[in-house]
C-alpha cells in the first residue's frame, strides 16, 4: 500500500478553561438543565395552547349562541361577548391596518435599540394611536363620542353632583333599582371616585362625551408604560423591552377605547408601577414612592370595588422583590384614601353591600353562573390574544422552578442592566441564580399573580358577562407573558396580536 500524502490534521488546541466557574463541572450541568428546560423547548406547545384557547372561544360562541336563543338568559346579543355581529368598515381602518404592520415591522427592534425614556414615550404614543384607530373603526360617534353618554354610564348623573358633598351623604341611598331617583348601572355599580372624575373633567371645562373619551384614551394607554416600568424594575430591562411590543398591541385595546375601565386599569397599573420601583429601591425617593403607590391604590379601590383584588398583584410585586419594606408607606396613602372619602360621608363597605343587592337585581339574577364561569376565561383568551396564551404556558411552565429560584436569587438588583451591578461573580455566589434568569423568575411570578387574579374574580360569581372591560386592570398584566417567547418569532406572534383585534373591531360592534 503506498504511503499516505495527506498529512494528518493538526489536533486542535483545547480551549482555555473559565475563570469564573469555580468546579470544571458545572457548566456542563447547567447546559443540560438549559437544554432540558421543558420552557424553552420549540413552539409545538405553544400552538397547541393556542389551540385549546380557541377551542375553548368556539365552545363558548357556540354553546353561549345556543343557550340565548333557546333561553334568552345570558342577556348579550353575540356570546360570550356584549357585542352584535354586524361586519363594517370605518374612518379608523385604514389607520388601524397601518399601525399594525408597522408594529409587527419595527416594533421589535425599535424596542430593542432605543433609549429606555424615549422607548416609554414612543410606547405611550403607539398604543394611543392604537386604541384610537380602533375605535373610530365604528366612527367618531359611536366609537367616541357617544360612548359615555348611554343610558348606563357616568356622563348621565353628572347633574346631580352640583353639591357634590351631599351627593356623596347620600351615595348610597340610591344604589338599589327600588330606591327614589336610582343611580344608573354605572354610578350603582361603582364607588363614587369613578363618576367623580367624570364631574371634575366637567367642572374643568371639558364636559361631554368626546373629552371624557379622550380622558379615558389618553389615561388609559398610559397603562402600557407602567406595565414596562414594573417589568424593568422587578424582572430587567431585557424583557421589558421584549415585552413593550406585546403590551402596545394585544387585543385589550378594542375594549379600552373608549370605556373608562380603561382610565381605571391606568390607576391601578400605575400604583402596581410605583410599588415596584419603591421595593426595589430604583426611586430616588423610595419611601415617597411607596407613598404616592399606597394613594394610588386607594383611589383604585373607589374606582371600582372589583379592583381591591389588585392587593394580589401587590403581594405579588413584594413577593419578587423579597421585600414588605413599602408595605407600611403604601398602607398610610391607601388609607388616606379611605379616610378622605369616608369623612365626605361615602361609607365604602355599605356601598359595597348595597351594590351585591343591586348586581341580582338586575341581569345577574337570571345570567347562569355555570357558563359563564368558563365563558369568562374565553373572552379573556381573545382580550389577551394568542401571543400572551402562549407565553402564559411558558409561565405555568416554569413556575414550580419559580419560587426556589427567587430565593436563591434575591431581590433585583439596583443596577438597570440586565447584567446586575457588573463585574464577575464571587465564587461564593456561584450556587445562585443568574441574574438573568432570576429576571424570568420574577416575571412569572407577576404574570401568574395576574392569572390567580382573574380567577378569582372569575370564581366570584360577580363578574358575569362584560369582562371583556371589566377585567381589563387585571389582563394587562398578563401581557408581559410574551417576552417568554423565543425572539425570532416575534413578528409572527405580533401578526396573529393584531389581526385578531382587527378581526373583532371590524366583525362586531362591541358595547363599550
Amino acid at each position: 500500500m503506498p504511503p499516505r500524502t495527506t498529512p494528518e490534521p493538526a489536533p486542535e488546541p483545547a480551549p482555555p478553561p473559565r475563570a469564573e466557574a469555580p468546579f470544571p463541572s458545572r457548566p456542563a450541568r447547567q447546559d443540560l438543565r438549559h437544554r432540558a428546560d421543558p420552557a424553552r423547548r420549540g413552539t409545538g406547545p405553544d400552538l397547541g395552547a393556542v389551540a385549546l384557547a380557541a377551542l375553548l372561544v368556539a365552545l363558548a360562541i357556540g354553546v353561549g349562541s345556543a343557550v340565548q336563543h333557546e333561553h334568552g338568559t345570558l342577556r348579550v346579543n353575540w356570546p360570550p361577548f356584549y357585542a352584535h355581529w354586524a361586519p363594517h368598515v370605518g374612518p379608523g381602518s385604514a389607520a388601524a391596518v397601518l399601525v399594525a404592520v408597522a408594529v409587527v415591522a419595527w416594533g421589535p427592534s425599535l424596542a430593542a435599540r432605543l433609549p429606555w425614556q424615549r422607548l416609554l414615550l414612543t410606547t405611550w404614543a403607539t398604543a394611543m394611536a392604537w386604541t384610537w384607530s380602533l375605535a373610530l373603526i365604528d366612527g367618531w360617534q359611536r366609537g367616541a363620542a357617544r360612548r359615555l353618554t348611554t343610558r348606563y354610564e357616568y356622563l348621565r348623573e353628572i347633574g346631580r353632583f352640583d353639591d357634590v358633598g351631599a351627593a356623596l351623604r347620600g351615595f348610597t341611598d340610591h344604589i338599589l333599582l327600588g330606591s327614589p331617583d336610582h343611580w344608573v348601572p354605572h354610578v350603582a355599580g361603582h364607588p363614587p371616585g369613578a363618576v367623580l372624575t367624570f364631574v371634575g373633567l366637567d367642572r374643568a371645562g371639558l364636559g361631554g362625551g368626546a373629552w371624557a373619551a379622550a380622558w379615558c384614551v389618553t389615561a388609559g394607554a398610559s397603562a402600557a408604560v407602567a406595565v414596562l416600568v414594573t417589568v424593568r424594575a422587578l424582572a430587567d430591562e431585557e424583557r421589558a423591552r421584549a415585552a413593550a411590543p406585546f403590551v402596545v398591541a394585544a387585543p385589550a385595546a378594542v375594549w379600552a377605547g373608549v370605556s373608562a375601565d380603561g382610565y381605571f386599569t391606568a390607576v391601578a397599573a400605575w400604583s402596581l408601577a410605583l410599588l415596584a420601583l419603591a421595593a426595589t429601591r430604583k426611586s430616588r425617593a423610595p419611601r415617597a414612592t411607596a407613598l404616592a403607590a399606597g394613594l394610588l391604590f386607594g383611589l383604585t379601590c373607589y374606582l371600582s370595588y372589583g379592583l381591591t383584588l389588585y392587593a394580589l398583584l401587590a403581594g405579588a410585586v413584594l413577593v419578587a422583590a423579597r421585600t414588605a419594606r413599602p408595605l407600611p408607606y403604601a398602607l398610610t396613602g391607601a388609607a388616606l384614601v379611605a379616610l378622605a372619602f369616608t369623612l365626605a360621608g361615602f361609607n365604602w363597605w355599605e356601598g359595597y353591600r348595597l351594590l351585591t343587592e343591586r348586581y341580582y337585581q338586575g341581569a345577574a339574577a337570571i345570567r347562569p353562573y355555570g357558563y359563564w364561569v368558563w365563558a369568562n376565561l374565553a373572552c379573556t383568551a381573545v382580550v389577551v390574544g394568542p401571543a400572551t396564551v402562549a407565553g402564559l404556558r411558558r409561565a405555568l411552565t416554569r413556575a414550580p422552578g419559580a419560587v426556589g429560584g427567587l430565593r436563591r436569587s434575591g431581590g433585583p438588583r439596583r443596577s438597570d442592566s440586565p447584567q446586575g451591578n457588573g463585574g464577575p461573580r464571587r465564587n461564593g455566589d456561584a450556587h445562585k441564580v443568574p441574574p438573568g434568569r432570576a429576571g424570568a423568575y420574577r416575571l412569572v411570578v407577576l404574570v401568574l399573580a395576574a392569572l390567580l387574579t382573574l380567577l378569582v374574580a372569575d370564581l366570584s360569581g360577580m363578574s358575569k358577562a362584560e369582562t371583556e372591560r371589566i377585567w381589563l386592570p387585571f389582563a394587562v398584566w398578563t401581557l408581559p407573558a410574551a417576552a417568554l417567547l423565543p425572539r425570532r418569532g416575534a413578528r409572527a406572534w405580533l401578526s396573529a396580536q393584531t389581526a385578531l383585534a382587527l378581526l373583532v373591531n371590524h366583525l362586531l360592534l362591541t358595547g363599550w
